[in-house]
């Protein structure tokens, strides 16, 4: 076998013209098709990935105020599409304003409910759980000119009776939220502190932070929440069950089924170029090989005639094949990255930070060399069955 081997290498650098035109007609297959797996992996890969990575994608929104129970609320937190949700109370009584003592102007801010897990604040391990505690957005914390471990005046008016009442909370600065998570003016607090925060607009007392008001009886019912589904492809059959119930909700469903349907649109254009250039290009390699085999019949025989088997014969157009497959890689690999540079230099402006036009991992290289190795080995089969036929005897009447 390391004897043909030798021969079947020997014999194809020997007329390195032919050769060179069938290492051409590989790269020039395998380099485009290199090329668009490249942009389906790089660009659309991005766009995929953000959707994904991008918290709010996955956030499903109330349109108007509803009457929800707290044995909802643990109903929808068992549910295995669900991620994050936490209630929320109604946004006219969500607003406190907050003032520090490096800043002179008072900030009227949203507040919003958090909890464990919360997927707009990665990068807070602990949310707020303190009625005192609260994470301030990027826009926020720069207005206030205030730092994680700040103390800063949260305050509430009221009217009752005709008159204006303001009561007043010492509220520290937990963390600052990342510009991408609320970009504006807004904070993050605990259930607990818009719970007080409405109770007391409504009129009743909030004994744990001494403020004033009349005894409240009953909690009741929240008017909304902050639902967040487990992945992208969640949040449309969650909707719909949640329509169902009901509840009539709001979603970027469009914006992922416009990249995802681009996905499976480009996947399906690329296998079918790739197994259509595949197909041709094995028959056109196996085409000839099988003329080279006829070209070289008489030298087939005498090889016969010195002793080697039917498997080692076969193994002769096989090894020429296998080289032709590893240099036409070699081509591809030159072309993409030539297309690559050239792609990414054209469209430098319009990509992100980070963000690749064209782009393939090692393993995408691999799995290309693999492939291209068994499509030649199956395309040589097609000359190694010719190549069995040949008969020592033929090559003693050539000599």
């Amino acid at each position: 076998m390391l004897k043909i081997s030798k021969l079947a290498a020997r014999d194809y650098f020997y007329e390195w013209q032919i050769s060179a035109c069938y290492v051409l007609a590989l790269g020039t297959v395998l380099g485009p098709l290199l090329v668009l797996f490249g942009l389906k992996f790089g660009i659309v890969g991005s766009m995929v990935s953000q959707l994904v990575e991008e918290p709010r994608n996955r956030e499903i929104r109330p349109v108007s105020s509803g009457r929800y129970d707290i044995g909802w609320f643990y109903a929808m937190h068992k549910r295995g599409d669900v991620s994050f949700i936490v209630p929320r109370k109604r946004n006219l009584a969500a607003n406190i304003q907050l003032k520090s003592k490096t800043a002179k102007k008072i900030l009227d801010v949203e507040l919003i409910p958090t909890a464990k897990n919360d997927p707009l604040l990665p990068n807070i391990v602990n949310p707020p759980t303190d009625i005192h505690w609260l994470v301030l957005s990027a826009s926020a914390a720069n207005k206030l000119a205030v730092h994680a471990g700040d103390v800063i005046d949260g305050s509430i008016t009221r009217k009752v009776k005709g008159q204006t009442q303001r009561v007043h909370l010492k509220l520290q600065v937990h963390g600052i939220a990342s510009s991408a998570s609320f970009i504006r003016d807004g904070a993050f607090g605990s259930l607990s502190l818009l719970e007080a925060m409405e109770h007391y607009r409504d009129g009743y007392a909030v004994e744990e932070i001494d403020w004033p008001g009349e005894k409240l009886k009953s909690k009741g019912y929240y008017t909304g929440f902050r639902l967040f589904a487990r992945t992208i492809d969640d949040v449309e059959p969650l909707k719909k069950w949640l329509n169902e119930q009901g509840v009539n909700v709001r979603t970027r469903a469009h914006e992922i089924g416009v990249v995802k349907q681009l996905d499976q649109n480009l996947t399906t254009v690329y296998w079918a170029i790739a197994l259509t250039s595949l197909i041709g290009y094995v028959l056109s390699l196996g085409a000839s090989l099988w003329a080279n085999v006829d070209r070289k019949y008489k030298e087939l025989c005498i090889l016969r005639l010195a002793g080697f088997r039917t498997i080692e014969i076969i193994c002769f157009p096989i090894v020429q094949s296998l080289i032709t497959a590893v240099l036409g890689w070699v081509l591809a690999i030159i072309i993409f990255h030539l297309a690559e540079f050239t792609m990414a230099s054209i469209m430098a402006e319009q990509l992100e930070s980070g963000q690749r036009v064209c782009r393939l991992l090692l393993r995408h290289y691999v799995l290309a060399l693999f492939f291209t190795c068994c499509s030649a080995v199956v395309a040589a089969l097609l000359a190694g069955v010719r190549a069995t036929k040949s008969e020592p005897t033929e090559g003693l009447r050539e000599l």
